[in-house]
């Protein structure tokens, strides 16, 4: 019984995150004027995906998160496999720190997360910048990730209390009875 419901848990919670990803990428292709006097804003497709890996790693399997951010690269017009690769690192590096953190304060899961997004931010401009590619200057690539960080706990904070994604203590059993 544990097994099927851990089962059916983990596709309600995959297709929660497709879906809500599809919303996300829909929402900034739509030409409407969401910003704020051209001010980059946060990458709501990275929070919610580190804040869930962080809470219940099983619920948003790596492939997902790769064909969605992979989707996302064509749509959005960046150099394909760039920014997924990157985020796919991240989030393995997230996953096998899912562990540990489990029992850290919040503050050090957030430093954690603005580590990983300011050196997945860098990654990219210096692999742009390798290949000339044109991107966008300093002082708006810090604002988005200053924008990203600081949005990051009120992502924590909605998906705790509108989809229900809480962090897994260290006390809990998972299917088969083990503690996680």
């Amino acid at each position: 019984m544990a097994e099927t419901n851990l089962t059916a848990n983990r596709w309600i919670y995959g297709l929660a995150y497709f879906g809500l990803m599809g919303l996300i990428m829909l929402v900034q292709i739509l030409p409407l004027d969401l910003g704020f006097y051209d001010l980059p804003g946060p990458d709501m497709m990275l929070c919610i995906t580190f804040a869930w890996v962080l809470r219940c790693p099983k619920y948003v399997p790596t492939p997902l998160i790769a064909a969605v951010f992979l989707v996302a690269d064509m749509l959005f017009m960046r150099p394909p496999g760039l920014w997924t690769g990157l985020v796919v690192l991240c989030v393995e590096v997230l996953r096998n720190r899912a562990g540990p953190s489990r029992d850290q304060p919040f503050l050090v899961e957030w430093a954690m997360v603005a580590v990983l997004v300011l050196g997945a931010s860098v990654l990219q401009s210096l692999v742009l910048a390798i290949f000339f590619v044109d991107q966008a200057g300093l002082g708006l690539s810090l604002l988005k990730f200053l924008a990203t960080v600081f949005t990051y706990p009120i992502v924590v904070v909605a998906s705790r209390w509108v989809f229900g994604v809480e962090k897994m203590t260290s006390g809990e059993l998972d299917a088969w009875g083990r503690r996680i």
